[in-house]
């Protein structure tokens, strides 16, 4: 089977890491279905992948809603074929410190993070083991390690990482891969919303976080699109439960 064929998820893909990947999937010959929670967010993914000749649609769901995201696989799988790779890159921040932060702001992250990537994961599987081949990508976080204010988000992408290796072990025997992703320091409306918080203009708040990174720059969304194609490719069948921080520097 062609890796023309294929048809990829990526969820949150509506903007910053989640519509990079998108566009670099579909420019790697994948059909993609742009899945955020708001489908009309999407629009301007969709145009973009198909105005360099790619194939996409647009799909809504809420990826913590088990009905919600069995009716949006099932319709990929109609529309587009069914789906053999999964990029788990939906996330919010409810960011607090731990005296502070309420049941709702944990609840909510751990459902976005991790219950969604377990719900699109097991009504994804199904098509993978069918078809015998398969590519599961996860968004961890450098602050899997550890960030003040964001117990529930570091708890979240810590999470990830075991769950990512867990899926390796269990789908192998299918011919399907599962790895994690963590990014470091990458620009985006969500880094701009921490700057914001944190009372720091966007742009001196790229500086100060470029001096701390050994390669002087923060990362972009490219940076991780690029680590999704090769992850997601006929070549990477031998790589699996792996977590890669594409951080500019060494972390974990």
């Amino acid at each position: 089977m062609a890796q023309a064929q294929r048809t990829a998820i990526v969820t949150g893909a509506a903007r910053g890491i989640g519509a990079a990947i998108a566009t670099r999937l579909a420019a790697d010959g994948m059909s993609v279905a742009v899945l955020d929670l708001d489908e009309g967010a999407c629009g301007g993914t969709v145009e973009k992948i198909k105005a360099a000749g790619g194939d996409a649609i647009a799909v809504g769901a809420n990826v913590a809603d088990e009905a919600s995201v069995t009716a949006a696989v099932d319709r990929v799988a109609e529309e587009l074929g069914g789906p053999t790779v999964l990029v788990n890159n939906a996330g919010i921040t409810r960011d607090n410190l731990l005296f502070k932060m309420s049941v709702d702001d944990w609840d909510a992250v751990l459902g976005v993070h991790l219950r969604g990537a377990f719900l699109m994961s097991k009504a994804a599987q199904k098509h993978m083991v069918s078809a015998e081949w398969g590519r599961i990508v996860n968004l961890s976080s450098v602050s899997a390690l550890g960030n003040r204010g964001q117990v529930n988000y570091s708890a979240a992408k810590a999470g990830m990482q075991g769950f990512t290796k867990t899926l390796a072990i269990e789908l192998g025997r299918y011919n399907v891969t599962a790895n994690a992703i963590a990014p470091g320091f990458i620009e985006t409306e969500m880094t701009a919303a921490t700057a914001e918080r944190v009372g720091v203009p966007f742009e001196d708040f790229k500086k100060m976080a470029a001096k701390e990174i050994p390669v002087a720059r923060v990362g972009q969304p490219e940076d991780i699109a690029h680590t999704v194609s090769f992850l997601t490719s006929e070549g990477a069948g031998f790589v699996s439960g792996q977590v890669i921080y594409v951080a500019g520097g060494p972390r974990a």
